[in-house]
């Protein structure tokens, strides 16, 4: 038996495959999740998603439950290329879901959901007597 050392720095750098890496553009996304960004905006607490590309009457479901915030996609994406060489499909699906608690005091009846450009936002109205007391604090040099 001959043993062979085994270089796993060194890379393959085939024709075909520098070939097939060229050929295709291809979207790569990492995890299955999605940006969002928390802001106060006056009496609303304000959630934005980032979900480019889907169909916000059938692919979103937002739900309000025992102080949870909960964001669900639905993500089917397919693509085909057809070429003198060949012809390639690829596809992605599956759902991502972000689960927010919300502070105490929001009105689970109030919250609206809008979706433009790529941008769920998810207004959740706040009660005037559960806003938290803002205390300032001083700050001493040293």
């Amino acid at each position: 038996m001959t043993l062979t050392r085994h270089d796993r720095f060194a890379l393959d750098i085939r024709p075909e495959r520098l070939r097939r890496l060229f050929d295709f553009d291809v979207d790569i996304e990492v995890g299955d999740t999605f940006r969002i960004e928390e802001v106060r905006d006056g009496d609303d607490l304000v959630v934005r998603a980032e979900l480019p590309g889907i169909n916000p009457e059938t692919d979103v479901e937002v739900t309000v439950a025992d102080g949870v915030l909960r964001l669900l996609a639905h993500r089917i994406e397919r693509s085909e290329m057809k070429s003198k060489q060949g012809y390639r499909s690829e596809f992605h699906y599956g759902e991502m879901l972000r689960a927010l608690p919300l502070p105490a005091g929001v009105d689970e009846s109030g919250v609206t959901a809008t979706y433009k450009s790529g941008i769920l936002e998810v207004r959740v109205p706040i009660h005037e007597e559960h806003k938290p007391a803002v205390t300032h604090v001083a700050v001493t040099g040293g």
